[in-house]
């Protein structure tokens, strides 16, 4: 029945609950993730009395959390950009620093080692001069291999990390689980969901935003279904999946990443983004195994020039010059789940047409195709045989063994040149500074042609260093001799034979002679090692049209480039994470000073409610008092 007493009363435990709301959300003002709570007040049901409708009083059906799902949206996604873009920026600064530095980085280094080879052209008999230049070539390939090792105890960590990565992300997924079973059976036992699981859950999604981008969905029950990847399931109700770390197929030392949940285990290491995840994942992709590809490949680039020149020169002791640098050979590894037994030898050939990209060789039922890291597709030549090898990107794969259908191998051209890598030449003598020909005038020469010093184009010839003598028949045509044939004399023309090439110009008479031979004194000669000091800057990468120095400028500038983007990157999302947060936080964060004015407004309701109980108490006395109660 509707009375004063019974309407006071409800009104007296409606602002009770009301100030309990107002101090649990003073008491939590600095609780992370708590989500301000509001007493939702409705009016009770009136009863129609005398005639009238009379109201009935008050109660506090609900207590609802201060909360927009939209704004938690974009805070989560804000918050999964930052770190990864912050992850990324942070360990591309470390390769950066690696290279950069301008006393000790790459192109300072390769600089010095361009001067000691100047120095031995300036000086070719000092032994002084000499033992600078190996010991810059040392201290040239020590630098190379300390990058190398740097680069791989970087992947090290990644791979580490990745690990951790998951089994964080494994621990969250398990606990937003549990809070949806606790969530769910308080909802089906109250009809009202429990907002203090509610902000715990939140918090945990939010936490996990942090390390992978992740998409939500709610059921009718207040439950969080959590997608990562591609929409690969991460939690479904109560049933967390796990995320584990697992060996790459071909490298057991490299770490992919897959969910396992009740229905199988899925690959997502290709389809993972945002926070830090994303981030270690995208850092390696895109800037540590290009990165250490590209020293491997300047490295072979580097090995094959000096070696071809040197090979052509002469030392101090008269003898041809050998190999003056060794690299490591090209890495093949198959698949751990071939079921066939295919292996392939595979040899660098042109050192031109090599690219920064592993490849991926896989058999087909129509036969072996090729494709990079970037899923890009190869075209190759050859069948695969030793008698005609497939050929593709400067390599030569020769494939042997019997391969199934899907078995594939993975070839690395250059990542594993460096750690191998070593001067081949330890006496200062052993240095070819000199040409191993010399190339002269006869001495009753009557016309005024003249012979170019002569250079090397096959050392290996077996009469590159025997006497031969070019003689004019006419002032048009000459013989070599030894030879038959009658050449026609073309002035500036290349005069090729016995692995060497001159060049003869102006008018000679005929009966004059020029003579190609030994430079058996000719230890001062320093023709080959003005030849190797100007190897950095010939065009022999990305099929002849970049030099060394070039190469090594814009893989030092790349990389600063690529670092200061990300580190530009990282700083403006850290304002769209932060404005997306205060957006948040304006909605669902404590106002003590709200709180404040609440308190005190449901304080004076609550003390006017009591003193209409004293009312009705009062009227109710005078009532027993006037019928003798």
């Amino acid at each position: 029945m509707a009375d004063l007493l019974n309407t006071s009363i409800s009104g007296l435990l409606a602002f009770q609950r009301a100030l309990d709301v107002t101090s649990h959300n003073i008491t939590n003002a600095n609780t992370p993730g708590y989500s301000r709570q509001l007493p939702d007040f409705t009016t009770r049901t009136p009863q129609f009395i005398g005639g009238n409708w009379v109201g009935a009083g008050a109660d506090v059906t609900a207590i609802n959390r201060a909360y927009d799902n939209f704004l938690a949206g974009q805070s989560r996604s804000a918050a999964s950009a930052f770190n990864q873009s912050n992850t990324y920026a942070t360990q591309a600064a470390r390769v950066s620093n690696l290279f950069a530095d301008s006393t000790t980085g790459l192109s300072a280094t390769m600089q010095k080692f361009v001067n000691s080879l100047q120095a031995v052209a300036d000086s070719p008999n000092s032994i002084a001069a000499r033992q600078t230049m190996l010991s810059e070539a040392q201290s040239l390939v020590e630098r190379l291999k300390s990058y190398d090792a740097s680069l791989r105890s970087l992947d090290s960590q990644v791979n580490a990390s990745i690990s951790t990565e998951a089994d964080t992300i494994s621990s969250l997924a398990r606990g937003i689980a549990e809070l949806n079973k606790q969530i769910a059976g308080g909802h089906a036992h109250t009809g009202q969901a429990p907002n203090d699981l509610l902000d715990q859950r939140d918090r945990l999604l939010d936490e996990l935003s942090k390390h992978v981008s992740v998409s939500v969905t709610r059921t009718d029950d207040n439950q969080m279904n959590v997608f990562i990847g591609n929409g690969q399931p991460l939690v479904v109700g109560d049933d967390p999946a796990r995320v584990v770390a697992t060996s790459d197929p071909y490298d057991a030392t490299r770490k992919r990443l897959s969910v396992q949940s009740s229905v199988g285990t899925i690959d997502i290491t290709g389809s993972i983004s945002g926070g830090s995840l994303g981030g270690l994942l995208s850092f390696r992709s895109e800037m540590l195994d290009p990165a250490r590809n590209t020293i491997g490949r300047m490295s072979v680039a580097l090995a094959d020039v000096m070696n071809e020149q040197h090979r052509a020169g002469m030392d101090l002791n008269g003898d041809m010059g050998g190999d003056f640098f060794s690299v490591g050979g090209v890495d093949v590894r198959p698949h751990s789940n071939n079921t066939g037994t295919a292996t392939a030898v595979v040899t660098r050939t042109d050192t031109g047409a090599l690219t920064n990209s592993d490849y991926i060789l896989t058999n087909t039922a129509g036969g072996w195709t090729m494709r990079r890291s970037d899923g890009t597709t190869v075209t190759m030549t050859g069948t695969g045989t030793a008698g005609d090898p497939f050929v593709a990107d400067g390599l030569s794969i020769v494939v042997s063994g019997a391969a199934n259908v899907g078995d594939s191998l993975q070839i690395k051209p250059t990542s594993g040149a460096v750690s191998p890598m070593r001067v081949l030449i330890n006496d200062p003598a052993e240095i070819a500074a000199a040409a191993p020909i010399v190339a002269q005038a006869g001495a009753g020469n009557q016309g005024n042609a003249t012979i170019s010093p002569g250079e090397v184009l096959n050392p290996t010839n077996p009469a590159l260093r025997t006497a031969a003598t070019i003689t004019f028949t006419s002032a048009t045509t000459y013989q070599i001799s030894g030879d038959p044939t009658v050449y026609t004399y073309t002035p500036g023309a290349n005069i090729d034979a016995n692995g060497w090439r001159v060049e003869i110009n102006g008018t000679p008479a005929a009966g004059d002679t020029f003579t190609v031979g030994d430079n058996s004194n000719g230890t001062g000669d320093n023709r080959n090692a003005l030849l190797l000091s100007g190897l950095m800057s010939e065009p022999v990468l990305n099929n002849g049209t970049t030099s060394l120095s070039a190469a090594v400028g814009q893989f030092v500038g790349d990389i600063g480039v690529k670092t200061n983007q990300a580190q530009v990157t990282a700083a403006a999302q850290k304002v769209v994470a932060e404005e997306a947060q205060a957006s948040m936080d304006a909605v669902s964060g404590v106002n003590l000073d709200e709180e404040a004015a609440n308190l005190l407004r449901y304080q004076q309701a609550y003390m006017a409610i009591s003193q209409m109980i004293r009312v009705a108490d009062t009227c109710f006395q005078s009532v027993l008092q006037a019928t003798g109660g």
